[in-house]
């Protein structure tokens, strides 16, 4: 029979957001693709270091114990040379990566949908956006954000913005286009409608799956982490219900920084579609951008 990657979760994953390769990346940046294949080639026997979704990865594969039930992809611009880098330092690190699309500078997120990826990391802020157009939970990754926290070996903590992210951004826009008072009025009056579903549901009901079934060593923990304050939070929790859905924390910041807020819960990952609360998370912890919703035309 033919391989599958039927009933995993399967996580597609830039070079760059997967190891530190940002001092390559700057001949790469200068337009010296030449230079980068050499120097990767140089480097070939040393072990890339740890980039910003290096734990997320790690803890996410430890999960296969025994069955198969994640799948990591590399899905890179990097030329296929390059690319053996790329999977002698997943060797080195004992990640069981053993797929890759290689593409030297084109456009890899087309490759997404064979995939059926339920999750793209990339650097490259065009593919990110390209990758959400086609409806694949995508986020853009902050190379040089703060590294996860090493407190919480056996879970993969992973927090999520709400509007434009879970949920879409239709509330989002009452609040950009009438502002506070409005927003809450709008969510008190539809507090029982369910909002519309973000680009990062179907990541979330993937994540809910390995969260019934945890491993022997692992298991999943999630957070909502969103500017909602009551009584606009209710909305918000009525609709994670009517998907079934279960959060293990949910902060409602009511416009705070996130920041200090997602130091405690030590994610492995926090997306968010806003790029101030990105950077207000990156010096704490792995963020990345999810570009949708009406803050991102």
């Amino acid at each position: 029979m033919p391989a599958t990657l039927e009933g995993q979760l399967v996580v597609a994953i830039s070079s760059r957001a997967l190891f530190d390769f940002e001092e390559e990346n700057r001949l790469f940046e200068a337009g010296d693709a030449q230079a980068y294949m050499q120097l990767q080639l140089q480097r070939l026997d040393l072990p890339a270091p740890p980039g910003v979704a290096f734990s997320l990865v790690r803890k996410l594969l430890a999960f296969n114990d025994g069955a198969a039930r994640v799948e990591v992809v590399m899905l890179s611009r990097n030329d296929p040379v390059s690319g053996l880098r790329v999977f002698r330092s997943a060797q080195h690190y004992g990640l069981a990566v053993q797929r890759g699309v290689f593409t030297r500078g084109q456009p890899p997120w087309r490759y997404l949908v064979p995939l059926r990826a339920n999750l793209f990391l990339s650097a490259n802020d065009a593919d990110v956006r390209a990758a959400l157009a086609a409806g694949v939970p995508a986020a853009r990754v902050y190379p040089h954000a703060a590294r996860a926290s090493g407190a919480h070996p056996q879970e993969v903590r992973i927090a999520f913005d709400g509007d434009a992210v879970l949920f879409g951004d239709e509330a989002e826009r009452v609040f950009q286009r009438d502002g506070l008072d409005a927003f809450h009025a709008h969510e008190t009056e539809h507090a029982s409608r369910p909002l519309p579903a973000g680009p990062f549901k179907p990541l979330l009901l993937a994540l809910q799956r390995l969260q019934r079934e945890p491993a022997a060593t692992m298991r999943i923990r999630t957070a909502l982490v969103t500017a909602r304050s009551a009584p606009a939070h209710e909305r918000a929790m009525r609709t994670l219900m009517d998907w079934h859905i279960e959060v293990d924390e949910a902060m409602f910041l009511g416009g705070l920084p996130k920041g200090e807020f997602l130091r405690e819960f030590e994610p492995d990952f926090f997306f968010d579609d806003q790029t101030g609360h990105v950077v207000s998370a990156a010096a704490h912890v792995p963020a990345g951008h999810v570009a949708s919703g009406v803050s991102n035309p």
